[in-house]
């Protein structure tokens, strides 16, 4: 009888043990499932920032490539050009 009410002692206190930890072991499952979300947006950024860089540099560096992007994006023409668009 007294080795019945120590092995039911033992799994109380294990449950117990598992109801208080249970609850901050899944919210630190959800923490590191959220910090690799992360880690992974800023490597995306950390990427898209540095292509940005090199247009910035490649702008200042290069005229015909800075031409190019004002002439696409503003449609900036050189005095006498006609420029043709088609409907």
């Amino acid at each position: 009888m007294e080795k019945k009410k120590l092995i039911f002692g033992a799994v109380i206190v294990v449950a117990g043990l598992v109801l208080l930890f249970l609850p901050g072991y899944s919210k630190l499952q959800d923490l590191r499932a959220e910090r690799q979300i992360y880690r992974q947006r800023i490597a995306l950024l950390e990427q898209y920032n540095l292509e940005l860089e090199r247009k910035v540099a490649r702008m200042k560096d290069d005229p015909h490539y800075l031409e190019k992007k004002a002439r696409d994006k503003l449609g900036i023409i050189r005095k006498g050009e006609v420029v043709y668009r088609p409907d």
